[in-house]
């Protein structure tokens, strides 16, 4: 029995990993069922769902060339049992506010140019230098400390 994309088969479950399950068929040929595909909800941990050793029904999903088989417990539910995700057509996309205010609507300033960062970024530089320098000298001592 050749494996074809599309087909559903029994499968025994030979091997659990984080990632997903392997499945021997029945032409002892070995897939892989992908942690996505194994339950319509969200699986964190796939021994929830499966153990070594359990029958289940799949669907071969592809069948690569260098002979990997993708399969689906998830798809090969009949159209009754499935719970598929709902599409997102109840809302309107809307594209991303990437700013990192942590949701509060800060006012841009307009864009610097090199040049300007450059400058700002040498000032402050300076500044934290003059401090840094003031301390240190300060607690060991030296040359320009104040004397009392």
């Amino acid at each position: 029995m050749s494996i074809e994309v599309g087909s559903k088969v029994q499968g025994k479950v030979t091997g659990i990993t984080n990632f997903g399950a392997f499945v021997e068929l029945p032409d002892k040929s070995t897939g892989l069922v992908h942690i996505s595909e194994v339950a319509d909800n969200y699986v964190k941990d796939i021994n929830d769902h499966l153990k070594v050793g359990d029958v289940v029904e799949v669907k071969v999903m592809n069948v690569e060339a260098d002979g990997k088989i993708g399969l689906s417990i998830r798809k090969a539910k009949p159209e009754s049992e499935r719970q598929d995700r709902p599409q997102r057509q109840d809302r309107p996309h809307r594209p991303r506010n990437n700013n990192r205010g942590g949701g509060r609507h800060e006012t841009r300033q307009p864009q610097e140019n090199f040049e300007q960062k450059m400058a700002r970024f040498i000032k402050d530089s300076d500044e934290r230098l003059a401090t840094l320098k003031r301390a240190t000298e300060s607690k060991r001592g030296g040359r320009g400390a104040r004397r009392g």
